[in-house]
């Protein structure tokens, strides 16, 4: 949902990886449909694993509770994003999550200036 709310609210303006260091097997798809109802297609997105390339292009690493999974390189500013897990949980959960990402990654563009 968070590379979904940047690329849709930053377009071209920055570059965007979604990666995990344990990624599920399929999109939730609870989060499809909440993303969907805001005009965000993340229907096509396939989970992958983070790759250390990923990592050292990257000027804001975004985690989301990987611990010590995350990866840490020198001279990258880590942003840690603690939210809910929404796998397995109702449609109004998924949406308070959607919501809450959606706060953080405008200020996030804000914060980068992008837009």
């Amino acid at each position: 949902m968070a590379a979904g709310w940047l690329r849709h609210l930053a377009g071209d303006q920055v570059k965007i990886y979604s990666a995990g260091s344990a990624p599920a097997a399929e999109v939730n798809p609870m989060a499809v449909t909440v993303m969907a109802e805001v005009g965000i297609d993340i229907s096509g997105v396939e989970p992958q694993l983070w790759s250390e390339a990923m990592v050292e292009d990257a000027d804001v690493v975004v985690t989301m509770g990987c611990g010590d999974a995350c990866p840490v390189y020198p001279g990258k500013r880590y942003l840690e994003w603690e939210l809910e897990d929404p796998a397995g949980q109702g449609i109004e959960m998924v949406r308070f999550v959607r919501n809450q990402i959606e706060e953080r990654a405008r200020a996030l563009i804000h914060d980068l200036a992008v837009v």
